[in-house]
């Protein structure tokens, strides 16, 4: 990637800021996942971007920047559990609106806000692990190889959840197979 390239060799603020504008929208959803606050979510992606600048002379050894990225969110998020002593999350109780951050388009708009509710309420009814995979391969476009190492499973295990995820769907929905 030519942007990181340019923050890594050049510390260019330009290739930073790009990024930024790049992968704020897509992490925002995905730290949406993890916590319930906005403004938390803010400051984890926030923190991110920190460590991306922080650690940007070693961004040319990184073969995969999404998951790169994608991990140290997630690992931002598991921190800001840890510091404030929460031992477990249950994601399954956490309402998500994963379209809460998306930009719509005029085609978009055809779809009602009902049916935008009922995915909704299917997709938080997903187990953790499968709204997570979900959520990574179909709305980030992650492929299964990159979804799998942020979620530290392997690339079968995630074939599992998102087939499981994808029935659970239909069937909330009730589409036909």
């Amino acid at each position: 990637m030519c942007l990181v390239s340019s923050l890594a060799h050049s510390d260019s603020q330009i290739a930073f800021k790009s990024l930024y504008i790049s992968y704020f929208g897509r992490l925002m959803r995905f730290v949406s996942i993890y916590v319930e606050s906005t403004v938390v979510a803010e400051e984890i992606v926030s923190d991110t971007f920190l460590g991306i600048w922080e650690n940007r002379k070693s961004l040319p050894e990184v073969s995969n920047f999404d998951a790169y990225i994608f991990s140290i969110a997630r690992n931002k998020c598991i921190s800001y559990y840890r510091s404030k002593q929460i031992s477990t999350l249950n994601i399954d109780e956490i309402a998500t609106d994963l379209f809460f951050h998306t930009e719509t388009t005029p085609e978009d708009d055809y779809i009602s806000k009902e049916t935008i509710q009922y995915l909704n309420e299917a997709i938080d009814s997903l187990p953790e692990k499968c709204k997570v995979a979900f959520k990574l391969v179909r709305e980030d476009k992650m492929k299964y190889k990159d979804a799998a190492k942020v979620l530290d499973i392997s690339v079968k295990t995630l074939e599992a959840h998102m087939a499981t995820a994808v029935r659970k769907l239909r069937d909330a929905l009730n589409l036909e197979k």
